[in-house]
């Protein structure tokens, strides 16, 4: 049974089946500071943890999401949620509850969310002779867009791909991508909470069915200095009660009585104007986004102009140069794809702070600029995103109306962790620092 921390790592119990009954009325207690517990294992003081003594947390599955695990013989796994120690009021910071948190918001509109993620990865060999103990898997340059042997001698990803459908996760096709090692695979939309959950567990079981290989597979926004980073893109629609897209350009907004007129340059885009709404609250609220989308140290050495990786806050008609792109797809798959994401993001989280900007958007009619025409990358043309994780946290600290979504004691939780991971990394001394200064200085 296992739950996402706070930065979407895999937290977990092995559970005797016979004692499944048991869990199910009482749940498993597990240390709240667990949402607070960096990657190397150190206890961030954040509020409601180390001040309270490190109280407990309940786990509860969800048996909705309880299926085999094809690459472990007789064991099968669920995704928990997590409730306070008395058991009756979810536990606030649980990224599962603040995607359901957002959801219901913008159900008050009457509209669902549909999302469906992309992820890219690398894929690592042991080398003992490399400063990190890792090599890229299959190495050889320009197998960009490939299936097959060529950039996969070993078939990982069809390996993977087929253990992934059958643990039930949506997962529709992949392939090697821009740099060597890299692989991305795409999964099914579905509801917002079920593509999380299925963004989550493709993760871990992507990590797990590396390491039972001796391979290392990991979702870092940019772990080589030579290849482009990794990316989780999301691919985010609304319907109405019916089923219906809300996307559609023949669907009006339910909210007006006469159409307003198209924002500048969409009178012909296909787009209704509640897409337009969606669009421009995304972009309104792309600064706290970031902290959510790119949230380590690491992400913001993914982006850049020529990057194919966003670096202003922008969208446009089926152009991947924009941080909003808009697949030429029209009628019932209208819908935005937003390209602001890296890997290392909580899928979770992710998705609640995309979908808690696209109810601000259509809630408060916001309109979008122009899109983007030709290629991007000018930032003379639109905002420039923030540039590290300092500049975004502050960013979300100031968004308001965002935090008011998600909810303040998750925003607070996140921003304390987060803020303590800056504090520490600008105290340590790094490689470059050494390599550049030692010798001369």
């Amino acid at each position: 049974m296992s739950y996402a921390d706070l930065i979407g790592v895999e937290r977990a119990r092995d559970v005797l089946v016979e004692r499944l009954p048991a869990v199910m009325d009482h749940g498993l207690s597990f240390c709240r500071a667990v949402y607070h517990t960096t990657p190397g294992g150190g206890t961030v003081d954040v509020p409601g943890g180390l001040d309270a003594g490190l109280p407990d947390i309940r786990i509860r599955p969800d048996l909705s999401t309880i299926a085999p695990i094809p690459w472990e013989d007789g064991v099968a796994s669920c995704v928990g949620d997590a409730f306070e120690p008395d058991g009756d009021g979810p536990c606030p910071e649980a990224p599962r509850e603040v995607l359901r948190r957002a959801v219901a918001r913008l159900g008050e509109l009457g509209l669902d969310a549909v999302a469906g993620p992309e992820l890219e990865y690398y894929v690592c060999d042991p080398d003992p002779s490399s400063p990190t103990g890792w090599r890229r898997y299959a190495d050889a340059t320009g197998n960009v867009y490939t299936a097959g042997r060529k950039g996969d001698p070993e078939g990982h990803l069809l390996r993977t791909l087929r253990h992934l459908r059958d643990l039930g996760l949506g997962v529709t096709m992949g392939n090697h991508e821009f740099g060597g090692g890299q692989f991305e695979i795409n999964l099914d939309h579905s509801g917002a909470l079920d593509a999380a959950d299925r963004a989550f567990r493709f993760k871990a079981g992507v990590q797990e069915i590396a390491r039972s290989e001796g391979r290392l597979a990991t979702f870092m926004a940019k772990p080589f200095n030579d290849q482009d980073g990794s990316g989780f893109h999301v691919h985010l629609s609304c319907v109405d009660a019916d089923g219906r897209s809300v996307f559609a350009g023949s669907h009006p907004d339910p909210s007006r009585g006469d159409d307003p007129p198209h924002p500048p340059g969409t009178a012909s885009d296909g787009l209704s104007d509640v897409a337009h709404h969606a669009i421009a609250g995304v972009l309104e609220h792309a600064p706290a986004l970031a902290a959510l989308l790119n949230p380590t140290i690491n992400s913001y050495k993914r982006f850049g102009p020529d990057s194919l990786a966003p670096w202003l806050t922008d969208w446009g008609l089926d152009n991947r140069s924009a941080m909003v792109r808009i697949p030429p797809e029209r009628g019932e798959a209208s819908r935005m794809e937003v390209r602001l994401g890296d890997a290392s993001a909580n899928p979770y989280l992710g998705i609640a702070g995309l979908i808690a900007a696209v109810y601000l958007g259509i809630r408060d009619k916001a309109v979008p600029p122009p899109p983007l025409e030709g290629y991007g990358y000018d930032a003379a043309k639109a905002p420039v995103l923030p540039g590290d994780l300092p500049t975004a946290l502050d960013a979300l600290a100031a968004d308001e109306a965002l935090a008011d979504v998600l909810g303040e004691p998750f925003v607070t939780a996140f921003l304390t962790y987060k803020r303590d991971e800056v504090a520490r990394f600008r105290r340590h001394v790094t490689d470059w620092e050494f390599t550049e200064y030692a010798y001369h200085l």
